[in-house]
């Protein structure tokens, strides 16, 4: 039998925030936003985004799945790069429209598609009147070329 979740619109306010039905409040798209960290350092790694489908995935297998809104479809995190993340918590927020996930990153330790340990390689930094990125130095531990091609 195919793992459903409590509909958030059947529970009162209260009991949404307070009570212990899980009750993930899907946007319009049908998606939820993830804040996926490494479960040894909080480190953040990524943000994605899950439908029913990948979280129920994700809760079933241990093994993170998440929604690909650029391809409309299922992404097992890993399955091309060899860098499975396996799911060590699971947390919502208080009115359950966010996800925090901790995971353990296997693999050579490669979250983001550019073979970095984390997406968030980069800073936002401001001078001169001007905004722009900074790297902040965390090395590819792997070419991406190699692992997807073109």
């Amino acid at each position: 039998m195919p793992l459903t979740f409590t509909d958030p619109k059947t529970l009162d306010h209260a009991t949404l925030e307070e009570g212990g039905a899980f009750a993930p409040r899907f946007d319009a798209g049908g998606l939820v936003t993830v804040v996926t960290v490494d479960a040894a350092t909080n480190a953040v790694l990524m943000v994605a985004h899950m439908n029913a489908q990948t979280l129920a995935l994700t809760l079933e297998t241990g093994i993170a799945h998440y929604w690909s809104r650029s391809r409309q479809s299922v992404w097992k995190k890993g399955e091309t790069s060899g860098e499975v993340q396996e799911v060590v918590e699971l947390r919502t927020d208080c009115d359950q429209d966010c996800l925090v996930m901790a995971v353990r990153q296997t693999g050579r330790g490669a979250a983001c598609h550019t073979g970095r340990q984390s997406c968030f390689y980069r800073r936002v930094v401001f001078a001169d009147g001007e905004a722009r990125l900074e790297d902040i130095g965390l090395p590819r531990l792997f070419d991406p070329e190699a692992v997807y091609g073109n």
